[in-house]
């Protein structure tokens, strides 16, 4: 199934989409995707006959798709984790994966404007499959792993290059407001099958910059997991971005840094496409 959270009439819903219509599962607010991951197999199993009933449904034109999960509980990126994109860094190939911190408060959907940030102009885009949670779990095997997945994502792993290199954990420049792109919705892990031999492109303005295939992943999704089980527990819509190949833009030349008026598509076979506009940070009026 394709689980999303959308809008309609001002409520945040969560369900499944099919080919022309949303199906409504009877959860509302932030946390409706969350719940609904931490209900299990029962309440996937309830939208399941809620599809084949025929009820609730709306049209796709009248629902305003937003990213799956709002508020991830926990929102990890992990470095390094292509051959090719090593390559192109000229940095050594790790011996463990390497995790950072996105900040929560980055994530932004389908269709949501990225804003480059009025510090800096070197902002860059990250193709790559997100993992979702789906069962609370710590200390699992490989195989377990494979278990408490819920489905996959497109994920746009947002930088700001200078920024980045500010802070050993590259904390600050992964998490930007809006640079943590997610969506269009979770393919569950069913329908994914292996996610060891999906082909993820990256497109800006229609060029191609990033084409590889996650049968390349160094560290791949059931490792990552268990590897971040040991040390701590994972819950219901913590995502981990597994990576991203080659062709980011500050490898290229002459740089190929994004810009207001640009627009990134990412589109990762089974799931679907992420895309976004560019634009100029707006102002912002502080609170109280």
């Amino acid at each position: 199934m394709k689980l999303a959270t959308f809008s309609f009439n001002d409520k945040i819903l969560a369900g499944a989409i099919l080919k022309s219509e949303a199906v409504v599962l009877d959860l509302q607010g932030a946390t409706a995707m969350i719940d609904l991951l931490a209900g299990g197999e029962a309440a996937l199993e309830k939208l399941r006959r809620r599809i084949d009933s025929g009820k609730d449904r709306l049209p796709l034109n009248n629902i305003t798709l937003r990213a799956p999960i709002l508020r991830p509980p926990k929102f990890f990126g992990v470095s390094l984790n292509y051959a090719d994109h090593i390559e192109e860094t000229g940095l050594d190939r790790p011996e463990y994966p390497t995790f950072f911190n996105k900040q929560s408060t980055c994530v932004i959907g389908p269709g949501e404007a990225i804003h480059r940030p009025r510090v800096s102009e070197k902002l860059d885009y990250e193709g790559e499959l997100g993992i979702v949670i789906g069962r609370r779990c710590r200390h699992v095997s490989y195989e377990g792993a494979k278990k408490v997945i819920a489905g996959y994502l497109a994920c746009n792993d947002v930088s700001v290059r200078d920024w980045q290199m500010r802070s050993h954990t590259w904390t600050l420049g992964k998490s930007f407001d809006t640079h943590g792109p997610i969506g269009p919705w979770i393919v569950t892990a069913d329908e994914i099958g292996d996610p060891h031999c999906l082909d993820v492109r990256t497109r800006v303005n229609g060029e191609q910059r990033q084409s590889f295939n996650t049968s390349r992943l160094i560290f791949d999704c059931y490792y990552l997991v268990e590897y971040l089980a040991t040390v701590m527990t994972l819950e219901p819509g913590d995502i981990i971005a597994t990576g991203t190949g080659s062709g980011v833009g500050v490898k290229m030349t002459p740089r190929g840094y994004l810009k207001p008026g640009d627009r990134v598509r990412i589109e990762i076979e089974k799931i679907g496409v992420l895309e976004n506009p560019v634009i100029e940070e707006p102002e912002y009026r502080t609170e109280g």
